[in-house]
């Protein structure tokens, strides 16, 4: 009896959460879907067409390019389809929980180890959309904005045009093997 009422109670939570959860449901899948086509599909053939220099050339400009677009579409929608800006409001806790507030020290600890990792695990939108000062603001970029922006366009390029490479030297290795 004690369980069927923690999950009648789970369900009323979630149930209050719907529409939330649904949007970001969509959106992460949405966001992922076009990252992991832009980064595992369309980088390594342009850097595979072109080689190193210009491949990252012709992919620098349009990963720059793509992530503004859609921090600006992000803005315009004025909705947190990614999660972003309810893990800032964590950052931002002080409350009595205690895990949440252990949560939100580790969030605070340093904002260049965030740029790094974000600009290497995810993008330059999500590097700048959880760097920006505020939860729920969608406001544009300021000048400090634009500078996280740009260097996190550069640490994401940098990283991946050498994994593309890489990866594809060591498929044309393995196939001179084969043959």
């Amino acid at each position: 009896m004690e369980t069927r009422g923690k999950f009648t109670k789970l369900a009323a939570k979630l149930a209050v959460h719907k529409e939330r959860l649904a949007i970001w449901a969509v959106g992460i899948l949405a966001n992922n879907f076009f990252v992991y086509a832009f980064d595992f599909v369309l980088y390594p053939y342009v850097i595979w067409k072109f080689g190193l220099l210009w491949g990252s050339a012709i992919m620098f400009p349009a990963s720059f390019t793509v992530c503004w677009l859609m921090l600006v579409f992000y803005d315009w929608a004025k909705k947190d389809w990614i999660a972003i800006e309810t893990i800032k409001e964590l950052k931002e806790y002080g409350g009595q929980n205690k895990a949440v507030n252990f949560l939100s020290r580790v969030l605070k600890m340093s904002d260049p180890a965030a740029v790094v990792i974000l600009s290497v695990w995810k993008d330059p939108f999500i590097t700048i959309a959880y760097m920006r000062k505020g939860a729920h603001q969608y406001n544009g970029l300021t000048w400090r904005d634009w500078k996280v922006f740009i260097a996190s366009v550069f640490i994401s390029n940098i990283y991946w045009a050498l994994m593309a490479f890489g990866g594809i030297q060591l498929i044309k290795k393995i196939w001179e093997l084969l043959n």
